[in-house]
């Protein structure tokens, strides 16, 4: 899909194009999930924006951004989606410096629409399933960190780094974690209940694993201290994991440059969703961005409020 397209330049088509992504059997409410159509009445009054409709059940007037991560934005619909097809056709990324010189808003704007775009590529599906892997099938665990290098920085230290967790199943999805300490305590109970215990489990020689390997179908490991990286044939390795990890290590330090770790979440579920719908599995950019854009819904951030946490 090229960037020329009206759903990137108006925000009329922007809009039908995203009312045919969520609505692909016509209007449905929000508010009280009526889906009749002699039951909506699309508003057509000179005063009423377009793309208004109001439900005669619970008798609220509604529209296509009700309800997911662009209600009550002042972004035009067609940035918003010109936005999520850079952002999911980058590899490695784009940062909201990046986005406020291409798009022509505010680095303030900018930003605030990149959180919530990652947001809307959060996908717990795979918990749905009974989790990565399966039988006969393999699951990689391994942990790495992410952060600037001291010798980087002229003046003042880096901020520590951060430890991530991912799990990856062999031709298939990734799921990461952002953990607070790389311990067995930690970690078992991110990998129990993100990966099938029917999996056969791999990773490297570190000593939090072996005890969390006995609760899966098998447990491979190699011995990177001693250069070891593939053995039996090349079966039993990480390699995959640190595939991903190049990605993701290669974004967070030459795009993002610095991420904090309030916000590490949400840049690990971009990283996650763009390796999980990737070219190899079949899904080209036009697709990937369809995706995100579908995942906007029921997925809203609001600024925190003075007597609230922080959502954003």
């Amino acid at each position: 899909m090229k960037l020329t397209d009206p759903i990137y330049t108006d925000e009329n088509k922007a809009r039908e194009h995203l009312e045919s992504l969520h609505w692909p059997l016509g209007p449905n409410c929000p508010h009280c999930g009526n889906a009749d159509p002699t039951r909506i009445t699309k508003l057509m009054g000179k005063s009423t924006r377009p793309g208004v409709y109001k439900c005669k059940e619970c008798r609220k007037p509604f529209s296509v951004t009700v309800g997911t991560v662009m209600e009550r934005s002042h972004i035009k619909i067609n940035v918003w989606l010109a936005a999520m097809h850079l952002m999911t056709a980058s590899k490695k990324g784009m940062s909201a410096h990046q986005m406020h010189r291409m798009l022509g808003i505010t680095y303030e704007s900018a930003w605030f629409l990149c959180h919530r775009l990652r947001e809307a590529m959060r996908d717990d599906s795979h918990k749905a399933t009974g989790g990565l892997g399966g039988a006969n099938k393999v699951v990689e665990a391994d942990e790495s960190f992410v952060g600037g290098k001291a010798k980087n920085r002229a003046y003042r230290k880096p901020a520590p780094k951060k430890a991530v967790l991912s799990l990856i199943e062999r031709s298939g999805h990734v799921a990461s974690f952002h953990v607070a300490n790389v311990t067995a305590t930690e970690l078992r109970p991110i990998i129990v209940k993100n990966a099938s215990r029917a999996s056969m489990l791999m990773t490297d020689e570190a000593t939090v694993y072996p005890k969390i390997g006995k609760e899966f179908a098998n447990h491979g490991t190699v011995n990177h201290s001693a250069e070891e990286y593939a053995r039996l044939g090349g079966f039993i390795h990480i390699n995959t994991a640190e595939n991903f990890f190049s990605i993701l290590k290669r974004g967070i330090n030459g795009v993002y440059h610095q991420v904090s770790e309030a916000h590490l979440h949400r840049y690990l579920a971009e990283f996650d969703f763009r390796y999980n719908n990737r070219i190899g599995l079949g899904i080209d950019d036009t697709a990937r961005a369809e995706k995100a854009i579908k995942g906007m819904v029921g997925k809203r951030l609001t600024y925190r409020r003075t007597n609230e946490a922080g959502h954003a």
